[in-house]
């Protein structure tokens, strides 16, 4: 009896943890075509990671206005905007982004940019979703 409840118990816990938040970009104005989904997932060092998959997105040189990176910006729940890197796309159908920050942040926005190292967002906002 003990064997099936501390089998059950690490069961819990692993299903807990392996626990993610999936949410799903709304259709673009900028890039319609382009179909976005992001996962959020806390590691076992309390570390956030955040996946996003693009299909169907341009090249940001053919955005309007046109930019040279798709940068990944989230807002942060106690540190405002945070650049956490660039979704690397060729008019690909398929792109992905994987990055870990331990920041717990609520939403997760990507733009067109000029250059990918910057602190604040300039360029145009792709999609913006709440996770």
């Amino acid at each position: 009896m003990k064997t099936v409840s501390y089998l059950l118990t690490l069961l819990i816990v692993v299903s807990l943890t392996s626990c993610a938040t999936t949410a799903k970009f709304p259709v673009s104005n900028v890039a319609p075509a382009a179909d976005i989904k992001a996962v959020k997932k806390t590691d076992s060092n309390k570390n956030i990671t955040l996946e996003i998959t693009a299909k169907n997105l341009a090249s940001p040189d053919r955005m309007s206005p046109p930019g040279n990176v798709y940068s990944v910006w989230i807002v942060t729940n106690d540190y405002g905007i945070k650049n956490v890197g660039q979704l690397m796309n060729n008019n690909a159908k398929k792109s992905s982004f994987k990055t870990v920050t331990p920041f717990d942040f609520s939403e997760v926005f990507i733009t067109v940019e000029n250059d990918g190292n910057l602190k604040f967002p300039t360029g145009t906002e792709i999609s913006r979703t709440r996770i």
